[in-house]
């Protein structure tokens, strides 16, 4: 069976690649608004993954309501939620699209979906939609890390990968300035797998 796993380049969304690989054919999937180049940063990781890669157009309309979100709301978590949320439908209308995967975590809050809105993806849209780590703690994910990728960290402004807060932030950037980034943005670090890890 093919699973399609929406795909950022940081090490969650590898990690849930790699625990999926026995049991499905994998393919990696970054969504784009065409405001920069994350398809292509996301799959020169993908290549290192050994993973067929492709890139998903976004409706920029989808990324205009995130930007009305996060300045109404003066922080990202519901942007964000919003732009996975219509990724995962976009995603779903692909006829050859049967099963749609990601990188959430157990504890994560964002992104995320709702067991209702799960639901409604999955009977509008005839799709099925899991989280291989959903179950897993930071403690657990930091160890599989540790032992399966290499990987790069750092500050989300300085961090090369291709997540949705990614063209979001260029946005805000383009419109407002880097401070406005600032102010709407907490700290936080994110990962960028580089390679696989010869695991014995």
């Amino acid at each position: 069976m093919k699973v399609s796993v929406l795909f950022s380049g940081g090490k969650d969304s590898s990690l849930s690649a790699l625990l999926l690989e026995p049991f499905f054919e994998v393919e990696l999937v970054t969504c784009n608004f065409g405001l920069l180049p994350t398809g292509e940063i996301a799959a020169k990781t993908a290549k290192e993954l050994h993973f067929p890669h492709r890139t998903l157009s976004l409706d920029r309309e989808i990324l205009e309501k995130a930007y009305e979100l996060v300045l109404k709301e003066g922080f990202p978590r519901a942007a964000i939620n919003y732009i996975h949320e219509r990724a995962v439908e976009t995603l779903a209308l692909d006829p050859a699209v049967k099963l749609i995967a990601d990188g959430t975590r157990r504890d994560d809050r964002v992104p995320v979906l709702s067991i209702s809105q799960i639901r409604s993806i999955e009977d509008r849209l005839g799709v099925q939609y899991f989280c291989p780590l959903k179950g897993y703690g930071k403690k657990v994910i930091d160890s599989l890390v540790g032992c399966y990728l290499n990987i790069e960290q750092g500050p989300s402004e300085s961090t090369q990968k291709a997540d949705y807060e990614t063209e979001l932030r260029e946005l805000i950037r383009q419109r407002q300035g880097e401070e406005r980034i600032r102010e709407l943005f907490p700290v936080h670090f994110q990962s960028h797998v580089l390679s696989r890890k010869k695991y014995p």
